[in-house]
């Protein structure tokens, strides 16, 4: 059965004016469809951006749907899926991913980012699926620097699939609260975190779950392997928490992006689960819970620290 049509047909809708295009979680007075609704009950729609933004997002899609259309390689379900994340379209994302893992059962690599955006729409128990089906998949495998989307300052991929895989693996449990399992993939992602980037930003929430298994003397320890002399290209809200888990920086000091920065509610989101989590393992609920509403308050509502203060606020209630 060749199920090409109803699948690129629904995707194509969402392309072509049916997808939601709101903002953040503004009330919204016509009838656009939300992206996903949060742990919440929170609607969130399609983020506007800027003109110059949008544009570029706009564009890349076209072209990696031209790319699909002329061939639908393993690559190519990939990337046209990307991009329809990038635009916080994440239904048709896993419907591209989807079909993409029918027409290549054998791919850790599609496995990976529809498990991630499994994450993205807080369906935690089919990504931990996906990507423990990816693990399985990728064993044995040479380790592969993956793509980015969305480049880094200085144009270059930092990650692995191999990495990627064992990260959101280990998030996908950390959010369901199996801080067991967490902890082994984590383990399994430090084992290839090849740069200083990705030792921060594993060691950062490997950290996190030693504390909530009540490991605060293995946690401790876990924090020599930051130091002041790491070189860090994209991951500085992950390095700024750390700091303040040895004690270098006061919540304060983290918790404080630039309101009129680009990246205010991702920096607002990632740095502020910290601060909320180092409010928690000091016995300051109160703090915690406020800075978990203020995180969800901004409009990152894809982040990971986004997602986490969700379940944090669920958990608390």
């Amino acid at each position: 059965m060749n199920l090409t049509k109803p699948f690129i047909l629904l995707a194509y809708l969402s392309l072509t004016g049916c997808a939601p295009s709101g903002k953040g979680n503004e009330a919204r007075n016509d009838s656009a469809k939300p992206v996903l609704v949060s742990l919440l009950g929170i609607s969130f729609y399609e983020p506007q951006g800027t003109v110059q933004q949008k544009a570029k997002l706009d564009s890349n899609l076209r072209v990696a749907k031209l790319n699909f259309d002329t061939d639908p390689s393993e690559e190519n379900f990939i990337w046209y899926a990307r991009r329809l994340g990038y635009l916080s379209r994440f239904d048709s994302a896993i419907i591209v991913l989807t079909e993409g893992i029918q027409k290549f059962p054998e791919s850790y690599r599609i496995y990976r980012h529809r498990g991630h955006r499994f994450i993205s729409l807080r369906k935690f128990e089919e990504a931990i699926r996906d990507l423990e089906t990816a693990a399985q998949l990728m064993e044995g495998k040479p380790v592969e620097i993956e793509p980015d989307g969305q480049p880094n300052r200085l144009n270059q991929p930092l990650s692995s699939t191999q990495f990627n895989v064992w990260y959101h693996l280990g998030l996908a449990y950390y959010l369901k609260g199996d801080f067991a399992n967490a902890e082994q993939a984590y383990l399994k992602c430090l084992a290839v975190s090849n740069n200083d980037d990705l030792i921060t930003a594993t060691v950062d929430w490997l950290y996190m779950t030693y504390r909530r298994e009540g490991k605060t003397e293995v946690a401790t320890k876990l924090l020599n392997l930051i130091h002041d002399t790491m070189n860090i290209i994209e991951n500085d809200s992950y390095a700024n928490r750390l700091k303040m888990y040895k004690g270098s920086l006061q919540p304060e000091e983290v918790l404080n992006p630039d309101s009129d920065s680009e990246d205010y509610d991702l920096s607002l989101a990632t740095q502020g689960y910290g601060v909320g989590n180092w409010y928690l393992y000091h016995g300051d609920t109160a703090k915690a819970k406020a800075t978990f509403e203020q995180i969800v308050s901004g409009k990152h509502f894809s982040s990971f620290g986004f997602i986490a203060a969700e379940v944090e606020l669920v958990r608390m209630k």
